[in-house]
């Protein structure tokens, strides 16, 4: 399933705080835009792992991640694990916890890789 239209054609608000994190209904029903991905026990974080054939696609992956990232000036952790293996965290730093930039960008990378 694609990833939802209406997440992909928003754009992240810059947040430095002062504002309330999603609540975990609030998540799980973005979550519901964005299926593949997963919610941590403290609804804090967002999470999905892609898998690669080789080392050269999981860094063309992770290249062109960051460039969602800064287009969206909201940044994940990424990690690269067994050579091909990607696994993307969002949360907003800020408020230590998610917001909707989170989810419109894990949007936008599932985007890069359908």
């Amino acid at each position: 399933m694609p990833p939802s239209a209406s997440l992909l054609q928003r754009q992240c608000k810059a947040c430095e705080g002062g504002v309330e994190k999603l609540s975990r209904q609030q998540s799980e029903t973005f979550l519901t835009e964005i299926p593949k991905w997963q919610l941590d026990s403290s609804a804090n974080t967002i999470e999905r792992k892609y898998n690669f054939k080789n080392f050269v696609d999981a860094i063309a992956f992770l290249n062109r991640v960051g460039e969602v990232a800064e287009q969206e000036q909201h940044h994940p952790d990424l990690h690269l694990t067994g050579y091909r293996h990607v696994m993307v965290v969002l949360t907003t730093h800020a408020i230590d916890g998610l917001s909707e930039n989170d989810f419109i960008v894990a949007a936008k990378i599932d985007a890069l890789s359908a």
